[in-house]
């Protein structure tokens, strides 16, 4: 029977197979593409749930006709092509079915002519005129189609878990083929629109120096690094298929063959918001502000401060300890105790009791529960501002040190407080601004000892101007700054 299920799914493989009209190739895919369009629409708004819309319609416009002259020379030009700035420190950029192509400002901040943003939006356009999402999603159904009928004729529990996992992997990621792929597309659609085919090289540089600097970061706070287009082992010069799928249109100039700087790209980016932005709250040392919620907190020093859509959470060092702050509305009039006990299931408690920070009442109870580290002890609190409430939950990795943890930890929740006429100037945003190199610049470590940037200020704006790990400009060089 298994064999006559093989032959019926080979017969719908053929039957799946149509000309990818990117590559020429015969793919296999379950999708026509009127249910491509739709996903893509459908996609599009869950996005823009999820990010906002970067508000500059200048630079919106940009981005637009930049990602227009790219799709102009691709393929399927019988689809229209939204390219997208979201409001993002994220250092991203994607695409999503039927042409909804997105960059972050976070991506943009690093970039250094507008070659290499076509790049990444030539990149983006590789995946769509490619239909790489919908050959992922056909291979997908697939997987859990065949995982289906194995358990069905084999009557062998436990196979279609191993191809649902199958499934998940090939969902999770594009995959160093359709990546390459996607690079190879991107260069050609750049050299046809009048752009240097280096330019891709010098994006996927950019990246790849994006996540040595986070592996450094993770390796300080103790937890895994972030990668994007992490299909690459090696440096870009020293991949020897990248650099070969970039070569397909000539060779590609080292970087001291190539021309001056686009000035004229660095000065539509200044004024670019910079990290954090006021609507999302500011982060500044071990100091949490909320301009447009008008509260502020101060976080132990030497912990990291993660800010979130859904909520604050800071780590110790070594990821020793953890703390969140969620804001909930209050909608019945109740103490901050029924709160704890009501709201939050709040049962047997270790410790217990009232406090205060400042105007703001409040209820705090040490209980035995779940932890990022396991089962252990964990903090709870409550502090009610008017309308709303914060809450807070904490833990210590290590049960002998919770003690020590939990004083740090309730003196950030008595710490929250309303802002200030200082804390409100100290909570503006940052941005990209620009500055001559004269005969006054020492380095780029002197230069960043006077940066508003708080955390590793040096790396920072090597990667801004691609000199991370240690390049230094030349005399005359327009560079990036933050203010």
């Amino acid at each position: 029977m298994i064999r006559y299920l093989f032959i019926i799914i080979a017969i719908q493989l053929s039957i799946g197979c149509s000309i990818n009209p990117a590559t020429g190739q015969r793919d296999f895919v379950l999708m026509s593409e009127h249910e491509e369009l739709a996903l893509g629409r459908q996609h599009s708004q869950q996005v823009l749930k999820t990010y906002r819309v970067y508000d500059d319609a200048v630079l919106q416009q940009y981005v637009q006709s930049v990602g227009e002259r790219v799709a102009r020379v691709s393929h399927r030009q019988n689809l229209i092509y939204r390219f997208t700035l979201l409001d993002s420190t994220e250092v991203n950029a994607f695409a999503l079915p039927g042409g909804y192509i997105y960059i972050t400002r976070g991506l943009l901040a690093y970039l250094n002519s507008e070659a290499e943003l076509a790049a990444v939006l030539g990149h983006e356009l590789g995946h769509v005129t490619a239909r790489h999402s919908v050959r992922q999603h056909s291979l997908s159904t697939a997987t859990s189609v065949f995982g289906s009928l194995i358990v069905a004729a084999s009557g062998v529990r436990g196979v279609d878990q191993l191809t649902n996992i199958l499934g998940t992997g090939i969902v999770r990621g594009y995959g160093r083929e359709h990546e390459l792929e996607a690079d190879g597309l991107g260069v050609e659609y750049l050299v046809k629109a009048g752009y240097p085919a280096s330019a891709m090289r010098d994006v996927i540089a950019t990246l790849k120096n994006q996540e040595l600097f986070d592996k450094k970061l993770a390796l300080e706070q103790g937890r895994q690094p972030r990668v994007y287009h992490g299909v690459f082992s090696t440096h870009p010069d020293n991949d020897t298929r990248l650099l070969q799928v970039l070569g397909q249109t000539g060779p590609i100039p080292k970087l001291s063959e190539q021309g001056a700087q686009d000035i004229k790209f660095l000065k539509k980016i200044e004024g670019l918001t910079f990290g954090d932005s006021e609507k999302d709250g500011i982060i500044r040392n071990n100091r949490f502000y909320h301009p447009e919620l008008n509260f502020k907190v101060t976080f132990p020093a030497g912990w990291l401060i993660s800010n979130k859509p859904e909520s604050i959470a800071a780590s110790a060092p070594n990821n020793a300890a953890f703390m969140q702050l969620t804001l909930q509305d209050l909608n019945k009039k109740i103490t901050p105790r029924e709160f704890l006990k009501t709201r939050l299931g709040l049962g047997n408690t270790i410790s217990e009791g009232a406090f205060s920070a400042g105007k703001l009442l409040g209820y705090k109870a040490v209980v035995n529960g779940k932890t990022p580290y396991g089962q252990g002890k964990v903090r709870i609190a409550v502090l009610f501002d008017e309308l709303r409430a914060f809450v807070f939950f904490a833990a210590a990795k290590h049960p002998k040190e919770f003690g020590e943890v939990d004083a740090q930890v309730l003196n950030s929740i008595k710490s929250v407080s309303a802002l200030n006429r200082k804390d409100r100037v100290a909570a503006k945003e940052l941005k990209v601004a620009l500055t001559r190199i004269n005969r006054s610049y020492k380095n780029m470590n002197t230069l960043s000892k006077n940066s508003p940037i708080t955390h590793h200020a040096e790396d920072q704006l090597r990667l801004l101007n691609d000199l991370f790990p240690n390049g230094e400009p030349k005399l005359g060089d327009l560079i990036k700054i933050v203010r």
